[in-house]
């Protein structure tokens, strides 16, 4: 595998939709987060960045708005072939980068391994504070009665 510093991380484009579905899916089935079907990766292609090594994408991660105070990285995901690289932390930053310049107060995000959040500065939360996650996306979720991920935010 590649270092880090090999990586480039640049706006999705609509011929990454196939390879951002893919690690979606891949994860999806796994139970690690929700699928997103191909219209959807489509329709919010603009919110994606994917992180590619020698040309291949070997992550993705969205940035969706709430609110305009409120923003959520969603989708974050990396190949297996290439975690514990730093690429999850190279994507965060620049989601962080792209919340601030959108003038977002607050990011937060869900996750399994909040220890990658909070050496972002995240801290753990309890979902309930934000009702326009759980309300809006999180009760269409087979998990919603016995959801398991860790709700972290960052204030900007």
């Amino acid at each position: 595998m590649l270092a880090p510093n090999k990586t480039v991380v640049r706006i999705a484009r609509h011929d990454d939709i196939n390879a951002i579905s893919a690690l979606i899916t891949f994860y999806a089935e796994l139970g690690n987060l929700l699928p997103r079907s191909i219209d959807e990766i489509s329709q919010n292609l603009e919110h994606f960045l994917v992180a590619t090594v020698e040309g291949e994408i070997a992550a993705c991660a969205s940035f969706e708005l709430f609110t305009p105070i409120l923003g959520e990285i969603r989708s974050l995901m990396v190949s297996s072939d290439y975690q514990r690289q730093g690429i999850a932390s190279n994507l965060i930053k620049h989601l962080i980068d792209r919340a601030q310049n959108m003038k977002v107060k607050q990011v937060m995000a869900l996750t399994y391994i909040p220890k990658l959040f909070h050496q972002h500065g995240f801290r753990t939360v309890d979902k309930s504070i934000f009702p326009e996650k759980v309300w809006g996306i999180c009760v269409n979720c087979y998990k919603f009665n016995n959801c398991d991920e860790i709700a972290v935010l960052l204030e900007l």
